[in-house]
C-alpha cells in the first residue's frame, strides 16, 4: 500500500499533466506482459512487426519489467503541464543527480545494469537514445490519437472538479485509489520506496497504456498518480460499420462521422481516421452539431467534438 499525505491545503494544489514518458514506460510494460493487457493487443499486434529486436536487449528493456514491479522513478520525471514535450522531459531524466540514479537501481534490483549503476550519467544518454527510436517506431504513429484522448480525459475531470470537488475526483479515478483523513492510498506495492510527508500536492497523469492498473511515484519532493484515462477501450477499434440505414438516412458521410466519435476528437483527427478533408468533415460537424446530433467542446485552441445522447440512441439502433 501507498500512502501519499495529501491535505486539504495540499488538494488545492492538485494538478494535471500529460506525459510522454509515462506512455513509454507503460506501453513497454504492455509489451512485456500483453496477456495483461488485453485491450491493448491490436496495438501490440502491430507495434511488434515494426520493433527493433535490439530493443528488447537494451536498457529500457531491462528498467521495465512485466508485472507490478517498482519502477525506477528518474524514469517518470514529473511532467510540466498538459503540452507533453519528449525532448524535455528526456532533458530531465538525463539531469537526474547519479546517487539518485544509484539510490533507485538498489530498490529495484534488475540484472544487467551495472554499466548504468557505475556510469549513470553515460547511461542515461544511451537510454533516452533508445527511448527515442522506441518512440518514433512504437508511439509517435499514434500519438495524434492517443493525445486527444488524453486531453479529453483532462478536460473532462476539470469539470468535474468544478462541479464536484476533489474528493469525488480523486475517489472515483480508480478502484486501488482513495482519498480519506488527509491521506491519498493506492493498493499498490511500491518496494520499500518511502511514503510522502503530508503537506506536499500531486501530479495526475492520465495514460492510455497504464490500463487497467494505476502506476504511482511517491519517492521524492513531487509525487505522481499515472490513471487509466477514460476511453481507453475505444482507441483501437475499427470505425463502426454504418453504411446501412443510418447511412441512407443522414448520409455516408455524417454517418461514418458518427460512427468515429467513440471518444471525443477533434476535426483534424476524424479526418484523419475517416479520409475525408478536413474541410468537408468540418461541413458536416456543422450540419451534425445543428440537428442535436453532435456537441462541441473548446478545450484551449482546440474543439472536441463528440456524440450528443441522441446520436448515441441512433447508432444503437442502427448496429
Amino acid at each position: 500500500m501507498v500512502s501519499i499525505g495529501l491535505s486539504g491545503d495540499a488538494v488545492s494544489r492538485l494538478r494535471f499533466a500529460l506525459s510522454c514518458l509515462w506512455e513509454v514506460v507503460a506501453s513497454v510494460r504492455v509489451l512485456r506482459e500483453p496477456g495483461a493487457h488485453a485491450v491493448h493487443l491490436p496495438w501490440v499486434a502491430a507495434v511488434r512487426n515494426r520493433l527493433d529486436p535490439d530493443l528488447a536487449d537494451g536498457l529500457l528493456w531491462r528498467l521495465v519489467p512485466a508485472g507490478r514491479r517498482y519502477l525506477p522513478d528518474f524514469l517518470t520525471p514529473p511532467p510540466q503541464g498538459l503540452t507533453p514535450d519528449l525532448d524535455a522531459e528526456l532533458a530531465a531524466l538525463c539531469a537526474t543527480p547519479p546517487a539518485t540514479v544509484r539510490a533507485e537501481l538498489d530498490l529495484y534490483g534488475g540484472a544487467g545494469l551495472t554499466d548504468l549503476y557505475d556510469d549513470p550519467v553515460g547511461g542515461l544518454h544511451r537510454l533516452a537514445t533508445e527511448i527515442r527510436r522506441y518512440w518514433a517506431v512504437a508511439l509517435a504513429p499514434d500519438w495524434p490519437r492517443i493525445l486527444v484522448l488524453l486531453e479529453a480525459e483532462v478536460f473532462r475531470q476539470a469539470r468535474r472538479q468544478a462541479t464536484t470537488g476533489a474528493a469525488d475526483l480523486l475517489n472515483d479515478l480508480h478502484e486501488w485509489v482513495h482519498w480519506s483523513d488527509d491521506t491519498l492510498s493506492i493498493a499498490q506495492r511500491h518496494c520499500a520506496a518511502p511514503d510522502v510527508p503530508g503537506g506536499t500536492g500531486l501530479v495526475l497523469v492520465p495514460s492510455v497504456f497504464v490500463w487497467p492498473t494505476v502506476l504511482s511515484v511517491a519517492a521524492g519532493t513531487v509525487p505522481q498518480l499515472a490513471y487509466p484515462a477514460r476511453g481507453v477501450a475505444t482507441l483501437w477499434e475499427p470505425t463502426g460499420d454504418v453504411s446501412g440505414a443510418l447511412g441512407r438516412l443522414l448520409g455516408q458521410g455524417r454517418a461514418a462521422l458518427l460512427g468515429a466519435l467513440s471518444a471525443p476528437l477533434s476535426t483534424s483527427e476524424l479526418a484523419r481516421r475517416t479520409g475525408m478533408s478536413v474541410g468537408g468533415v468540418s461541413q458536416q460537424l456543422d450540419t451534425l452539431s445543428a440537428t442535436g446530433l453532435v456537441r462541441r467542446t473548446r478545450q484551449g485552441k482546440a474543439v472536441l467534438n463528440s456524440r450528443t445522447a441522441l446520436a448515441d440512441a441512433l447508432l444503437s439502433a442502427a448496429r
